[in-house]
């Protein structure tokens, strides 16, 4: 058995926090964020050290209306150099507005669940794989720079349908590489995963999928989220996402908390020696400033109670968390 010491000196030495509060945090609550909040947020997350934001999704605004302003969100997020701005898209008209909008990423969700897939998308994987291959095929013959993500979820269980089988995941996984995608990530979307699960899937999907694969999404849901990072970061993954306050969620898992608060991702892994180059100081005023434009909301996360504790700040010339 390694030692704990050997454990804690191969993780990597960065990490990044692509924060998705904008998109799959605010598209699970009722009420619509002021535009101007948002472009705040951007600056603000800009200003902490945020370098990878998911602005929005381009889908019609009578189903999401907390979503309308993405276009105007992508286009300020541009501006910011060295930011990388990426959005959600469900089908290919939502890729062409994207790739019209030039997001540096594009986002697209492919459920290993049947009755998941069907239920958010209303297709069965096999049909977004399909479509997939549409987006794929439009991008490269539009000569269009915009990467293409899928996030695979419900990749460790579903609300609606139990088990996920992870052979489905792999099958998934392979598939979408065939496409041509650039990167893949895989979701604990309701929260079912522990480390042991999250260790084991990577573990076989890292040899398919190599460098594409590098991206984690996890949920909070039963109190696992940042020990399911941990697992993942010690297969070698070294980019997740996270939203501010632990908002967010998702609409087939009734009941269920967020995502893994931004915040908390950011100190457990500073307190680990993986820098993300975030400003806590500044990452907390923000965190603040939601709390009083989602006033009402539950907001989630742990740290923003206790701040750094003093062994960690003692150890930093500053609160950078990198």
């Amino acid at each position: 058995m390694p030692e704990i010491s050997d454990t804690l000196s191969a993780l990597p030495s960065h990490a990044i926090i692509r924060e998705v509060g904008l998109r799959d945090g605010l598209q699970s609550i009722a009420r619509v964020l002021p535009t101007a909040h948002k472009l705040e947020w951007i600056q603000a997350a800009y200003d902490a050290g945020q370098r990878e934001i998911e602005v929005g999704s381009f889908v019609p605004a009578r189903l999401l209306p907390q979503l309308a302003d993405t276009a105007e969100l992508l286009a300020f997020a541009k501006t910011l150099p060295g930011l990388t701005a990426s959005v959600l898209v469900p089908n290919l008209k939502g890729a062409e507005r994207a790739m019209e909008c030039e997001a540096d990423l594009m986002l697209l969700p492919l459920s290993a669940s049947h009755a998941h897939s069907l239920a958010n998308l209303r297709k069965t994987p096999d049909e977004v794989l399909a479509e997939i291959e549409r987006i794929v095929a439009a991008r490269n013959a539009s000569g269009s720079r915009t990467l293409i993500e899928v996030g695979i979820s419900t990749a460790f269980g579903c609300t609606l349908q139990g088990v996920v089988a992870p052979a489905e995941v792999l099958r998934l996984l392979r598939a979408v590489l065939d496409a041509g995608v650039d990167r893949v990530g895989l979701a604990d979307t309701v929260g079912y995963a522990d480390p042991a699960m999250v260790s084991r899937l990577f573990e076989q999907a890292l040899p398919l999928a190599g460098a594409r694969l590098n991206c984690a999404h996890f949920h909070d849901t039963r109190g696992l989220g940042l020990a399911n990072v941990f697992a993942a970061l010690q297969c070698g993954v070294t980019r997740f996402d996270a939203c501010l306050g632990g908002i967010g969620g998702c609409p087939h898992a009734p009941g269920a908390s967020g995502n893994v608060a931004t915040e908390d991702l950011a100190y457990m892994l500073k307190s680990m020696g993986v820098a993300t180059g975030q400003d806590f100081d500044r990452l907390l005023a923000l965190r603040a400033k939601l709390a009083q434009w989602l006033a009402g909301e539950n907001l989630r996360g742990s740290i923003w109670r206790a701040g750094l504790p003093r062994t960690l700040r003692a150890d930093a010339s500053s609160t950078t968390l990198s």
